[in-house]
């Protein structure tokens, strides 16, 4: 990615952002009226660092536009399998109007979006103009209790009733004769594949559109993937859908292949057939 960013003229550091980066680009005279961390904040080790970072480069009027995903959207769907060893943290409103006002700096706005299951769009500055966007949802996990032990205890149960479901589902449609593929090599399909234990006596292969992870195997379950071609050149009788966040877009995808009879699992936040 970085060699691709500066073929089109953007210049690149290959460092990890950290305080002591931060204050020599400020020192350099490089600080930022905007700072963009796109689904990054949650994959940092150091996360005081990474936001100390932030506020020594941030000028005073400069706003800092942070996507990370949402540990209420994750605990109410059941979204076990977006935790894997890339996800350092999972953050409430709560916990990150703490983190940003320890470094001076301001939760001042929020979109609750859908990408990844359930995401927040953070607006943080060096001044505080807080939006009725923020106190809404701290007012929302103050009631619920998701700065209380007891808001996570049911979690564990619901990820097994899924696990349990999810074996069961396949090892009927296994045991029918029927065929079954599944859809993209992400993280979290490694995960659900071997939580699940899911082989290729399960899954025949996986397809994926991106051409670095064809000719490749599952971590784990070893399941070869292909790409999505051999759907509609072998076509199973279903396909798991592994990143089932993007089912919307998977299903548009493979409309020819459910025109021809094909059909979908999708695993959470309950495993359907569509």
């Amino acid at each position: 990615p970085a060699q691709e960013a500066e073929k089109v003229g953007v210049p690149t550091l290959c460092k990890f952002f950290c305080k002591e980066l931060a204050q020599q680009l400020a020192e350099e005279g490089r600080e930022a009226d905007v700072i963009h961390a796109n689904n990054v904040l949650a994959h940092v080790a150091d996360t005081n660092g990474f936001v100390e970072g932030i506020s020594i480069l941030l000028k005073d009027k400069g706003v800092a536009v942070i996507e990370v995903p949402y540990v209420r959207d994750m605990i109410d769907h059941c979204e076990f399998d977006t935790i894997y060893h890339e996800h350092l943290c999972y953050f409430s409103v709560t916990a990150l109007d703490w983190l940003f006002r320890r470094h001076k700096l301001f939760l001042n706005d929020i979109q609750h979006i859908t990408i990844h299951g359930g995401s927040l769009r953070l607006f943080v500055s060096p001044y505080e103009d807080v939006l009725e966007s923020v106190q809404k949802l701290l007012e929302e996990e103050q009631e619920t209790g998701v700065d209380k032990y007891e808001y996570y205890t049911s979690f564990s149960k619901k990820v097994q009733d899924i696990r349990k479901q999810m074996q069961q589902l396949l090892q009927d449609l296994k045991s029918k004769g029927k065929k079954i593929a599944a859809y993209g090599a992400a993280a979290k399909g490694a995960i659900m594949l071997n939580y699940i234990e899911a082989d290729t006596d399960i899954i025949n292969f996986v397809v994926d559109r991106n051409v670095h992870k064809q000719g490749k195997y599952m971590p784990g379950k070893h399941i070869p993937i292909c790409d999505p071609a051999r759907l509609m050149k072998d076509m199973p009788d279903y396909v798991l859908i592994l990143p089932w966040n993007f089912k919307d877009e998977i299903l548009s995808q493979q409309a020819a292949f459910r025109a021809r009879g094909g059909k979908f699992i999708i695993p959470i936040p309950e495993p359907i057939i569509v």
